[in-house]
């Protein structure tokens, strides 16, 4: 996350980004919704860090028997300003999703207009693969050996 001298309201972390990507592949194969696997009423997800969800989306998919081939999201909102911060954030998601940064794409739009001034909106686009049958395997391996998500 940028450091800002206004953060956002959320159960958890807050990252909208990665909040939008982990909705965005859970969609993809039809899974149910971050707000469902994770309640914000469950207090065990009170300030949770935003990749937990991100990784249980990329197992899911896995499992599905897909891959991410790559990504493209549009950030809503007055500041912090993501121009300057835009490679950083792109090298960041990259890493955690196991991408080449250059698939992933980064634009930032301004609410101007829109009286949004108080809101962070993120809008995602993801293109899956679907993985030959021997990566399936090594992937459901690995996941087998991986325990759940939950925060302790």
């Amino acid at each position: 996350m940028l450091a800002h001298d206004k953060g956002l309201g959320g159960h958890s972390d807050g990252d909208v980004l990665l909040h939008a990507i982990t909705d965005a592949l859970l969609g993809a194969i039809a899974a149910p919704d971050i707000g469902a696997l994770f309640p914000p009423s469950d207090p065990k997800w009170k300030g949770a860090d935003s990749v937990i969800f991100l990784r249980e989306a990329l197992k899911r998919v896995r499992d599905a028997g897909y891959g991410l081939a790559n990504i493209d999201a549009s950030l809503i909102l007055a500041a912090p300003k993501i121009g300057p911060h835009a490679a950083m954030i792109r090298a960041h998601v990259a890493e955690l999703l196991g991408l080449h940064s250059d698939c992933v794409g980064l634009k930032a739009k301004t609410p101007e207009g829109l009286n949004l001034d108080h809101a962070a909106i993120a809008h995602v686009v993801v293109l899956l693969e679907r993985l030959p049958r021997s990566k399936q395997k090594t992937f459901k391996k690995k996941a087998a050996k991986t325990k759940s998500p939950r925060k302790k």
